[in-house]
C-alpha cells in the first residue's frame, strides 16, 4: 500500500505540464535554475517552486557547484517515465 501512495505522488508531479517541461529539460543535461528559467521564459520564484516539489518528490537531484545549484533527474526510472509518457503522447496524437 505505501508503494502505491508513493507511485501516485510520482505520477501527480509528473502530471504538471510545466513541471514535465523541466524534466524534459533535465533530460537532456542538468541545469541549473538561472538555465532553466531562461529557456523556459518563468520567473526564478515560479520555477524553484517547482524543482522543490520534484525535489521533495525524489524525482530530480541537486547538486552545489560554488552560488550555483545544478539540478537533475534522480535516476533512470524517472528518465524513463519522463521518455514513455512523451512517446506515448506523440504516438497517441498522430
Amino acid at each position: 500500500m505505501e508503494s502505491c501512495e508513493r507511485a501516485a505522488a510520482i505520477f501527480r508531479a509528473l502530471g504538471d505540464p510545466q513541471r514535465l517541461r523541466i524534466l524534459m529539460m533535465l533530460e537532456a543535461s542538468e541545469r541549473c535554475v538561472s538555465e532553466i528559467c531562461s529557456v523556459l521564459d518563468e520567473p526564478m520564484p515560479a520555477i524553484s517552486q517547482r524543482l522543490r516539489l520534484l525535489r521533495s518528490e525524489r524525482i530530480v537531484r541537486s547538486r552545489r557547484d560554488g552560488k550555483h545549484v545544478y539540478y537533475g533527474l534522480a535516476d533512470d526510472h524517472i528518465s524513463r517515465l519522463v521518455t514513455n509518457g512523451v512517446m506515448h503522447a506523440i504516438e497517441n496524437h498522430s
